[in-house]
């Protein structure tokens, strides 16, 4: 993959993402529903060293969800949009999608935490859909 830019909904924080994407996942988890407001979140799975924040670091914020081992909402503290959240010791970069500036070239690989997706939640289509994480 080349090397691909993101940011945020005003432009004050911007990254840049390459390498290999592991995984393209939509997640229904409760905690992605209430995190974007929509039925799922579409994230982009990476190794850590495959993102870099090139501007605006310092309006980076974050909330860790109590109890929660891997999820934290990374956003722009002057616009609230979503931003990759880069995990070293969780050895992964979650990045949003949405917050691409052109991800036309990648693909959605797999539908997680489908067994707790909402009611009104859109179908699986052709993608495989895991009741938590994948088995591969």
């Amino acid at each position: 993959m080349s090397k691909l830019s993101g940011a945020c909904l005003c432009g004050s924080v911007r990254y840049e993402i390459s390498g290999d994407v592991q995984s393209f996942f939509h997640c229904h988890c409760s905690r992605c529903r209430k995190a974007t407001g929509t039925g799922h979140a579409s994230n982009v799975i990476l190794k850590p060293d495959s993102a870099a924040f090139t501007q605006g670091e310092s309006l980076i914020s974050s909330y860790p969800v109590p109890g929660a081992k891997r999820f934290r909402t990374v956003f722009c503290s002057n616009c609230g949009s979503p931003l990759p959240r880069i995990a070293p010791d969780l050895s992964i970069a979650v990045v949003p999608a949405g917050t691409l500036d052109d991800a036309s070239d990648l693909q959605v690989t797999d539908r997680i935490f489908w067994g707790s997706r909402s009611a009104w939640s859109c179908d699986s289509g052709s993608l495989p859909a895991w009741d938590e994480y994948p088995v591969r």
